[in-house]
This record gives structure tokens, sequence and C-alpha cells, in this order.
């Protein structure tokens, strides 16, 4: 449990970030709240607070537009995060990538485990790491425990696109960037990719660029 030390600190970041209207700054990649962890929420934020948070989390996610957003990449190191994906892709990317439709989710004190050994690699992006791109192997099925914004549990299986979105914000809670995990030989601007690599999987940019995929 956290002290009320640590709890003001928080609350007053979130409040001061909050004193404005609209999308809240997205900070990028350098600075140390990408990289420092988060704190396991419990109560840091009051019930009116947190939902307050949230609904900027979620307008910020929207504007950039993205389909997830952490809280550390707002500037506040707390263990929270949002997803929402329409999915508006063709049928061929939503049949190769496994893309479909999420609802807006809160994830609170989220952590997962592979299920299976399965591995799929496709390009991924960051919101804090702006007009990049780069091919990511990871588990192509997750287990999700976290609660939601109203402190009920939470423990579903995710595959596809939707665990890729899982991994990445959650990653983003224990300091992690996707380009820890990327194959650095594919990153390419978000023009390159396009240009050259707008195809539903990785393999001819595997090919020409020089690196391996999941077998």
């Amino acid at each position: 449990m956290s002290t009320p030390s640590h709890r003001a600190p928080l609350a007053e970041l979130v409040e001061e970030l909050l004193a404005t209207d609209g999308p809240l700054p997205i900070v990028a990649a350098g600075e140390p709240v990408l990289r420092g962890g988060t704190e396991r929420y419990d109560g840091q934020l009051d019930p009116a607070l947190l939902s307050r948070f949230v609904e900027a989390l979620r307008l910020t996610m929207h504007a950039a537009p993205g389909v997830g957003l952490a809280a550390p990449q707002v500037g506040v190191p707390l263990r929270i995060a949002v997803v929402e994906d329409p999915a508006p892709v063709p049928d061929e990317v939503r049949l190769a990538r496994g893309r479909v439709p999420q609802p807006f989710r809160v994830l609170v004190n989220p952590s997962y485990e592979p299920v299976g050994t399965g591995r799929v690699a496709f390009f991924e992006g960051c919101l804090s790491v702006p007009g990049w791109q780069a091919v990511v192997a990871r588990p192509a099925e997750v287990r999700l425990t976290c609660e939601d914004e109203k402190g009920r549990a939470v423990d579903e299986v995710f595959s596809g696109w939707p665990a890729r979105i899982v991994q990445h914000e959650t990653d983003h809670l224990d300091g992690v960037l996707y380009l820890d995990r990327a194959e650095l030989r594919s990153l390419s601007s978000n023009q390159t990719v396009a240009e050259r690599w707008a195809q539903p999987t990785p393999e001819r940019a595997a090919a020409s660029l020089g690196f391996e995929l999941p077998g």
C-alpha cells in the first residue's frame, strides 16, 4: 500500500495535466518516465480523478490516433493503460494479422503471460517513437490479468492483433519500448512502410532487408 506521501505527488501530477482541455502531450523516446517502470495503482487517484484521467487517455489515444496508450506516455508513472481498436482494415489484413475490433478497455495493474509457444511477427509502431516502425516477433496468444477502472478482476486470453496491443501497452508499464524487442534490421520510416512494406505480412521485408522471421 502506498503511503500518503507517495499518493499526493501522483494526484497532483495528474491534476496538473488535466488543467487544460484537449489531448495530453505524448512524451517521446528518451524521456526517463518511459524507462523507469510504474507504480502499481492502489488508490493514488480518487475515483473522480481516475475517471477524468482515463477519459483524458482515451481522448489522447483517439486524437493521436492510436489503438493504445499507457500512462507513462503522458508522463505519469502509474500502472494504467487504455486500448481500443475499431480495426478499419481490409479483409486480407484482418485474416493475416488477426486484427479484429476491440472495445474500449482500461487496464489497471496488467500483466501477461504467453499461452503456448506460437510466435508471430509484424511491423509495429509507437506513439512515443513517432515516424518509425519495425518488425516485432511476439507470442501469438497471451493471458492477460488485471483489473478494470472499477476494480473488477479481468482474466482473459487474447490472440491475433489484440494480443499484440495488450503486450505493447503492458510493456510500456515495465519501461519497455517495442524497439527493445524489434528486429532492428527491419527499422523503417512510416513512409517506407507505406511505399514498400504495406503487405499484410513482413515476408518481403525480411527477404529484402535480411532478417529472420519466426518459423
